[in-house]
């Protein structure tokens, strides 16, 4: 048998089963469809996995980090401390409610806050840490919470790739004060878009529900379910419209069936790049840390063809990025794992900002790139991922 030279892998690709895509039918045809016993079910499920006391399901990790920083009470004025090196959302939140963003530089082994670095970020305004569990490694979160508790501060776990990740037998989300999870295409369980909020605190909980739904002191469900379902909800809050539909949940929950073999899967395909790529020197494969059990979801590597520092970045990106055109001329897709936010022109003109002020953040942004996993990967594509990028020049 000849071995192809092309085959089209995309990064990332949605597997669901046929009772999963059916399971979006039971909300069509009952008629609820906001949020209703789907989100709760969704809820439950997500709860009894992650081992949290509360999961509260909205419209994205990027609403469940707002909702988070809202109901702790952060606003104008107040300071955050977020990687410089996560997707863009991570900080936005912070602009959303008033707030200024300061960023810390990574450990460029982990792609994850370096904490040497964060106890050096703090002053009088700083209110919260947003510690990001970057691709399914968890962050160091016993020293974060150390920090944390010496200097009053709330930790918000973004928990958008966190999926299936531990953190000394813990899941990641509930070791902050909370924890805020993605169901964006990418992630290993998907509502097209959403999120869900975990936390062990009951009143803050009962605040983070009240504030996804207007404000409202009780859902839609508890109303109809109720001894008066015709008379309206008390509004102690002036919320947001944040709110998981049910047939997003009814998705969710039917994955959830499934979880530990999605989990279990995403593993072996790492185990098994890992083994192919293990003698290659230019590419550096997702560490493995003690005590931590990685989610992967993705395959995050730092290309390098020679030591990365300030003087071979540039040499590095352009060699990156012509390897990353050749595998795609190939048909395989892959991508740099994420951005340095502080490199993105908002925050790089709002805070004058240059690459060089957080170097492993954009050490990390100009030479690391993602290589194909997803749940429902063939042994061929990966295979040809395999064959092809041990194949090519450097």
């Amino acid at each position: 048998m000849s071995t192809p030279t092309k085959m089209n892998v995309p990064i990332a690709r949605t597997s669901l089963t046929e009772a999963e895509i059916q399971s979006v039918l039971t909300p069509l045809s009952n008629g609820w469809l906001v949020q209703g016993p789907k989100v709760r079910e969704f809820e439950e499920k997500w709860s009894a996995f992650t081992g949290a006391r509360h999961s509260i399901a909205v419209t994205s990790c990027t609403t469940a980090l707002h909702l988070s920083l809202a109901a702790l009470g952060f606003g104008p004025g107040d300071e955050a401390i977020v990687p410089a090196f996560t997707w863009i959302a991570t900080a936005n939140v912070i602009e959303h409610l008033g707030g200024k963003v300061v960023f810390c530089d990574i450990d460029l082994n982990t792609f994850n806050l370096d904490v040497a670095a964060l106890r050096t970020k703090i002053t009088s305004r700083t209110k919260a840490i947003l510690p990001v569990h970057l691709f399914g490694l968890a962050a160091e979160m016993d020293q974060i919470n150390e920090v944390a508790k010496q200097h009053g501060l709330w930790v918000v776990e973004d928990a958008a790739c966190g999926f299936g990740s531990r953190y000394h037998g813990k899941h990641v989300g509930v070791l902050g004060d909370t924890g805020c999870f993605s169901f964006h295409p990418r992630k290993a369980i998907t509502t097209g878009e959403g999120g869900m909020i975990t936390t062990d605190n009951d009143a803050l909980a009962e605040k983070l529900r009240r504030l996804r739904d207007h404000g409202a002191a009780m859902t839609d469900l508890q109303r109809h379910l109720g001894a008066r379902p015709y008379l309206l909800a008390d509004h102690p809050d002036a919320g947001y419209n944040q709110r998981m539909t049910d047939i997003q949940a009814a998705l969710g929950a039917a994955q959830m069936e499934r979880a530990d073999d999605i989990i279990a899967e995403r593993r072996r395909l790492a185990e098994r790049y890992d083994a192919a790529f293990a003698d290659l020197s230019w590419l550096r494969t997702p560490a493995h840390v003690e005590g931590l059990e990685h989610g992967y979801q993705s395959y995050p590597c730092l290309f390098q063809p020679e030591p990365v520092n300030a003087d071979s970045i540039e040499r590095i990106n352009a060699a990156r990025n012509a390897w990353m055109d050749s595998l795609q001329q190939a048909g395989i897709s892959t991508r740099p794992a994420t951005h340095a936010v502080h490199m993105l022109t908002f925050y790089r003109e709002k805070y004058a900002l240059k690459p060089a002020d957080f170097p492993n953040a954009w050490a990390a942004n100009d030479c690391s790139i993602s290589l194909p996993l997803f749940h429902g990967m063939t042994q061929a594509e990966q295979d040809f991922v395999i064959e092809q990028v041990r194949g090519r020049q450097i």
